[in-house]
């Protein structure tokens, strides 16, 4: 990984990590079908599913969608 780029803007950033986040959920799926040990699918898999969950997140800070962020 390589250090962000100079950039005062956070949607840069939210955007580059939210990627980030997608590649790594990919990469988890995929190595998912690489073996058959059922304890290990689970845990690449439910990682992915957590960092779906992050990556959402991220998504609705960028749209502005975070109802956390709605006061």
């Amino acid at each position: 990984m390589q250090p962000s780029a100079a950039n005062p803007d956070p949607n840069y950033h939210v955007a580059n990590v939210r990627n980030m986040l997608g590649e790594l959920i990919r990469h988890l799926r995929d190595d998912t079908r690489q073996f058959d040990e059922p304890k290990a699918q689970a845990r690449f898999e439910t990682s992915a599913e957590v960092l779906q969950g992050l990556q959402t997140a991220f998504r609705h800070y960028e749209t502005g969608a975070d109802p956390a962020m709605r006061r």
